[in-house]
């Protein structure tokens, strides 16, 4: 079918939706959002109404399933919309400060983020960790914390800001750059696993409490388990809280992914001093909410 697009139907003052961050170079980032946000973002740059569900599908495709890092790679799609594409949206990864490799396999990227409204470019560390029969990435889900556990290096920082969708599922990206997962590399490496994954596993026990960037880590699972994309099993991924008792049966109905408890000990006495959320909501309400959790 022959590929058009409507230049003239573009509206240029329609603001991009609210959680579509710009790069530096003013350009639409829209790895992080939701496909129902991406086809509204197209809508609004200009793309045909005919022509905005095959696009969306299109470029979803490109980008979670076949990594692609620019626009010139995505060669169903068309010349013209892609030149027009390339001027106004980027997908640009995180910028990899340092990778550090352990002779067991493990994994440990900083990397640094885009500028965020004020300038300021922040760091946020991600792990892969290989076992013998899977491997599990572990992501980060805030810069800084406002926890001060006595045990978490992180809880010594302040908290600085929330991670966004896109920077939470842009971990997951970086991480399947770096280990040549996207199916082009895979076929090429005869030491590709016979499941064809590297990345099995997923945990949010990175920086942050991810129950309070609900929100953003909420957006990000969606993108994270679409099957046409990243394709991650929500029974694959496991969101670790240090008890925030209010937000656990919200994440089990929203998000639904498995749950873990940073627990450290089994009496309030010693927990409030390891964990002093634990003083806001003690051992049990917090079994109980586990209990309660959906599924």
């Amino acid at each position: 079918m022959a590929a058009s697009l409507d230049i003239a139907r573009a509206n240029p003052n329609a603001p991009p939706i609210s959680r579509a961050p710009v790069d530096v170079d003013n350009r639409l980032t829209i790895i992080g959002l939701t496909r129902t946000e991406l086809a509204e973002q197209f809508k609004a740059i200009g793309i045909p109404e005919r022509e905005v569900r095959m696009r969306t599908s299109q470029i979803w495709r490109w980008i979670y399933n076949k990594g692609a890092k620019t626009f010139d790679e995505m060669t169903n799609v068309s010349k013209d919309l892609r030149e027009y594409l390339v001027d106004r949206v980027t997908l640009a990864r995180p910028e990899i400060v340092t990778e550090q490799i352990s002779t067991d396999g493990t994994r440990k990227w900083l990397l640094r983020l885009a500028p965020d409204a004020w300038g300021a470019r922040h760091e946020v560390e991600t792990v892969y960790i290989p076992e013998e029969n899977r491997g599990t990435l572990c992501i980060s889900s805030q810069v800084g914390c406002t926890l001060t556990c006595s045990f978490c290096h992180t809880g010594t920082q302040t908290l600085v800001r929330n991670l966004t969708a896109e920077e939470i599922v842009q971990q997951l990206i970086v991480a399947r750059d770096q280990l040549g997962e996207w199916p082009a590399a895979l076929a090429e490496n005869p030491d590709a696993p016979a499941g064809g994954r590297f990345i099995t596993n997923m945990v949010l026990m990175g920086m942050g409490e991810p129950l309070y960037n609900f929100d953003n880590v909420k957006a990000a699972m969606e993108i994270v388990c679409d099957n046409e994309g990243l394709s991650l099993s929500r029974r694959r991924i496991t969101l670790s809280t240090s008890g925030v008792v209010p937000m656990i049966k919200r994440c089990g109905e929203e998000i639904g992914v498995m749950l873990a408890i940073s627990l450290h000990a089994t009496r309030d006495e010693i927990r409030n001093q390891l964990v002093p959320l634990n003083k806001k909501y003690p051992i049990k309400q917090l079994l109980d909410a586990c209990r309660a959790y959906p599924g």
